[in-house]
């Protein structure tokens, strides 16, 4: 890739881990034993330190029981705009792809919105995210293969699909510069 996103601020991360943690009554040993986590890499994410992943967002937000978006989402202006490439983004550190959240579920609705971009290479492979989950994928450049394992299917600038979100799934570019807007409902 040529440009690199925007990295998400730490402490966004951390106020939302802790409150979160709290909010679940969980202790810093708990939540890394429920996420698969070390306890001192939890612990450097709520000091506002470390380099976080999808993967370790997504496990963290799992064993707390919430979308992922909650651990990442910043304070929201009345008015917002994200300009491409501009966005708060998440790296994987297993394939050529990151995640931008464009819009988290607001109180009573629970969706998210993301754009993401994606190269060939390494395939992303995402574990099941909270039960009740639905994912809904919109190919805006390129072309990708998505959909929960076993079940995948090729689409192409345009093309739409739905699965469900709470069984393993993967997504993989299979063409260079491919970018696709994920919405994620929660239920």
């Amino acid at each position: 890739m040529t440009d690199s996103p925007s990295r998400l601020p730490l402490e966004w991360i951390a106020a939302s881990l802790k409150r979160e943690r709290a909010r679940a009554g969980l202790s810093l040993s708990e939540l890394a034993k429920r996420a698969g986590i070390a306890k001192s890499t939890l612990s450097q994410l709520e000091a506002g330190a470390g380099n976080p992943s999808v993967e370790t967002l997504w496990a963290l937000g799992v064993a707390l029981g919430v979308p992922f978006s909650v651990l990442v989402e910043p304070p929201a202006p009345s008015v917002q705009v994200i300009r491409a490439g501009q966005g708060p983004s998440v790296a994987s550190e297993k394939a050529e792809y990151a995640a931008t959240l464009l819009s988290a579920s607001p109180p009573g609705a629970r969706r998210d919105i993301y754009h993401l971009r994606a190269e060939p290479g390494a395939v992303r492979e995402s574990e099941p995210h909270i039960p009740g989950t639905v994912e809904h994928l919109i190919v805006g450049t390129g072309r990708v293969k998505a959909g929960p394992a076993g079940e995948t299917v090729e689409l192409e600038p345009g093309d739409y699909m739905t699965y469900r979100g709470d069984v393993p799934h993967s997504y993989e570019a299979l063409a260079p510069g491919t970018t696709f807007v994920l919405v994620m409902q929660h239920v």
